[in-house]
């Protein structure tokens, strides 16, 4: 139930029947009245009604019907929430939130209409490594304006370029050969990537995308995060970089890929140079660095968010998607690690131990913060992290790009859905079910429900905003 206020004034203005367009949306405000009531629609595709108390407090009841998003929907400053979707780094287990994505995003085509993409409903969407090649393929514009890529791409993309992406090595020398490859230089020379990534992306820049995003990369020149932010580059040109360039940068994963260099080139003729590493050394789950963007705005006084009292988590809403982890594997241990030199920690058993548990302390600080954060503030409900801590063997490598194991991965995220919602347990670091016994697919019913109800009410007040200010005009 949305609830609305209207001044006496306004509707003692209102007429009969009014049809009010506004220069940002293809669908009109209707306003109509009958029986002392007045009735709300956006064109044919959506209505509320309104009931009018004494008081002037309109309430409104929702008639659900098909409709379709428009590119972008209305700032923050028009609704209750601040909505954010976080992906975190993992290479091919990137599959394992496409899944996730593919489900959600069906969800909410399910409430608003088959045209729904993911990039209409949230805020901010952020994503390290191979999560940021996923925030660009949903927020980048095709050529009618509309996401790049829908959800339901995302696991076929993976499926078809990872094997290119990462070329396997076959043999019985295959394991010689990928250990010596790991000492002379990166795994993979990343040429293929790159390309892929420029001719995908062609042109688009940072202040292109169709909502925020937030991709975080390593400076390695400067030994300090680089955070791409679509928030700063309004202010900050140097930043406005190419999309391709900042998913290179955020993908170049040591070891694995060569690092990133590039310039950035201002109007002015201002240039900045960037030596870029995958972002997962800083943020492999990037959720709290999203957050911080938003709250940054707020102490710049952004207009298009709304004020945010200290400790106000509830105004989040945050689906933060892992990319799974080895955790319960137990594959390293102290009697191990303390026989490991320089090659140990590089290379064991056809792991990387140093970017394991780079990767995973980041991802699990982050997290860790947010369960308590969230939890504290009675906001538990508002944020959701779907994470696989169970996988095994191959399953848990970043750049194992077989058949085999592609297909496998699918059916990780498909379990996943099955799954109960979980909540890492501050002592042990693992993942424990919640007491409530939803699955993760019915959680994210609940999210879609909330995301299409909060989409539908920024859209109505803006209108309404809209309208009123026009009539007092005249």
């Amino acid at each position: 139930m949305a609830s609305l206020s209207l001044s006496k004034n306004t509707l003692r203005s209102l007429p009969q029947t009014q049809t009010l367009k506004t220069p940002s949306s293809q669908n009109p405000l209707i306003v109509s009245k009958s029986s002392g009531s007045w009735s709300y629609g956006l064109g044919l595709s959506k209505s509320l009604s309104y009931s009018v108390s004494s008081s002037f407090s309109v309430k409104a009841s929702m008639v659900t019907k098909k409709t379709t998003p428009s590119t972008n929907m209305r700032p923050p400053t028009y609704g209750d929430l601040i909505t954010i979707l976080s992906i975190d780094g993992g290479g091919v287990k990137g599959i394992i939130p496409g899944v996730i994505l593919e489900y959600l995003e069906s969800q909410l085509q399910e409430l608003d209409g088959p045209d729904a993409r993911l990039a209409d409903y949230f805020d901010v969407i952020a994503g390290t490594s191979t999560g940021g090649l996923i925030t660009a393929q949903l927020t980048a514009p095709n050529e009618n304006g509309r996401p790049l890529y829908a959800a339901n791409e995302i696991v076929p993309f993976y499926v078809e370029q990872t094997p290119k992406i990462f070329p396997q090595t076959s043999g019985p020398l295959a394991s010689i050969i990928n250990s010596f490859k790991a000492l002379t230089g990166p795994r993979y020379d990343g040429k293929y990537l790159q390309k892929l990534l420029k001719d995908t992306l062609k042109g688009t820049r940072l202040q292109q995308t169709l909502t925020n995003v937030v991709i975080p990369s390593f400076d390695i020149k400067h030994l300090q995060p680089t955070i791409f932010s679509s928030f700063e580059v309004t202010h900050d040109h140097l930043e406005n970089a190419l999309l391709s360039d900042i998913c290179i940068g955020t993908s170049a994963a040591p070891t694995f890929f060569p690092a990133h260099h590039f310039k950035n080139t201002d109007t002015e003729g201002n240039e900045r140079e960037f030596n870029l590493i995958d972002g997962g050394v800083a943020a492999s789950n990037p959720t709290l660095i999203a957050i911080s963007e938003v709250t940054k705005q707020k102490l710049k006084e952004n207009p298009d968010f709304f004020p945010i009292k200290p400790l106000d988590y509830g105004r989040y809403l945050v689906i933060s998607l892992g990319t799974g982890n080895a955790k319960n594997e137990y594959k390293y241990n102290a009697n191990i690690a303390s026989m490991w030199g320089l090659l140990g920690w590089l290379l064991n058993d056809g792991s990387n131990p140093l970017i394991d548990v780079f990767n995973q302390a980041c991802a699990d600080m982050v997290d860790y913060h947010n369960c308590v954060v969230f939890e504290a503030l009675r906001s538990q409900n508002k944020y959701l992290r779907i994470q696989d801590d169970t996988l095994t063997g191959t399953l848990s490598s970043l750049d194992v790009s077989t058949k085999e194991n592609m297909e496998n991965l699918v059916k990780v995220g498909k379990e996943l859905l099955k799954k109960p919602v979980s909540r890492v347990n501050l002592d042990t670091g693992h993942f424990k079910p919640l007491k409530n016994g939803r699955t993760n697919m019915e959680e994210l019913n609940m999210f879609a429900e909330m995301l299409s109800t909060e989409k539908k009410d920024r859209e109505m007040k803006y209108m309404i905003k809209n309208f009123e200010g026009t009539n007092s005009a005249a």
